[in-house]
């Protein structure tokens, strides 16, 4: 197993090779990294945290972490931030790839995650969704979310009509009335109030919140040097972030083409911290395996230790 005593050792060596152009020549001093919106490259252009690198970072956008994940597999990038969930979603379907780092939210606000419904829907908490069509990504947070809301009604599967599609569609179905509700994620579900729609399930208290800094097993291998400054910036970054909220929320709304209040929500809604990994949060994240496992979502039993490069 990886430790992160493996991924720093040599680090003097490898990022002096990096520095200079050695290594595996040029793409050894260029770090690809892969961006959800609102997230991380609207954090780092904001904070100045990349100031000084000595190497390039190549950014890559992505509308949700299934398809950052995708482009990680396949080592189209070398690293990115996703949730929880698709992490273990895309880890389980047999990805080559580890959790580098930690993040968890501190003082979650409402609405990070959370099922959202029209204004005039009758679905007013998780007994509601009985019966009813709910959007949400395959493998997402909002995925996770969904599954946790029925087992905390005593619903089952067959109790809701899941309908998967990308975040854009899904917005689309729930405004022309061919979903009852969609489970998402922010800035999705600040987008959606902004519309009028309300929150009919919060996450909290459902959904644990962990980020993880995620890298391909070559990158880890080739680039350890980096990907370690890379998390140092990133945790500097986070910290600017939470006290910075303004400043934050013009960035990400010039990089993003979010709104400037909708950008302002998503900057304000709790602080982001990076957290250690070590055993107790590897075994909290069995329960986000297991619920997938409980509703047939994942059939594989890759070690769940092996996921995770310890602190």
């Amino acid at each position: 197993m990886v430790t992160r005593r493996n991924l720093l050792a040599g680090i003097a060596t490898t990022f002096a090779l990096a520095a200079c152009g050695g290594g595996k020549g040029a793409d050894a001093k260029v770090l690809r990294v892969g961006s959800q919106k609102g997230g991380t490259k609207s954090l780092m252009l904001a904070s100045g945290a990349l100031d000084g690198t000595p190497y390039k970072v190549e950014w890559s956008e992505f509308p949700a972490a299934q398809n950052l994940l995708e482009a990680l597999g396949s080592g189209a990038i070398d690293t990115g931030i996703a949730g929880d969930a698709p992490f273990l979603f895309a880890y389980q379907a047999g990805s080559p790839i580890k959790a580098i780092g930690a993040q968890s939210t501190q003082e979650r606000e409402p609405g990070a995650i959370a099922l959202v419904v029209p204004a005039a829907s009758s679905i007013r908490n998780a007994r509601g969704l009985k019966g009813r069509r709910i959007a949400t990504t395959r493998g997402s947070v909002g995925h996770y979310l969904l599954l946790r809301t029925l087992l905390s009604a005593g619903l089952g599967a067959n109790d809701v009509t899941t309908v998967f599609l990308s975040p854009s569609d899904a917005r689309a179905a729930l405004q022309t009335g061919a979903v009852d509700g969609w489970s998402t994620w922010q800035p999705y579900v600040a987008a959606a109030l902004a519309e009028g729609d309300r929150i009919a399930v919060d996450g909290r208290g459902l959904a644990q919140g962990y980020g993880f800094d995620i890298a391909h097993e070559s990158a880890i291998t080739d680039k350890r040097a980096l990907l370690d400054d890379f998390l140092k910036r990133e945790a500097k970054a986070l910290e600017w972030a939470s006290t910075h909220i303004a400043e934050f929320a013009q960035v990400l709304a010039r990089e993003t083409g979010l709104p400037l209040p909708i950008a302002r929500e998503f900057a304000g809604r709790g602080t982001r911290l990076p957290v250690p990994i070590d055993g107790a949060l590897i075994e909290r994240q069995q329960v986000v395996l297991e619920t997938f496992r409980r509703f047939g979502e994942v059939k594989a039993n890759r070690s769940l230790k092996d996921a995770f490069v310890l602190a």
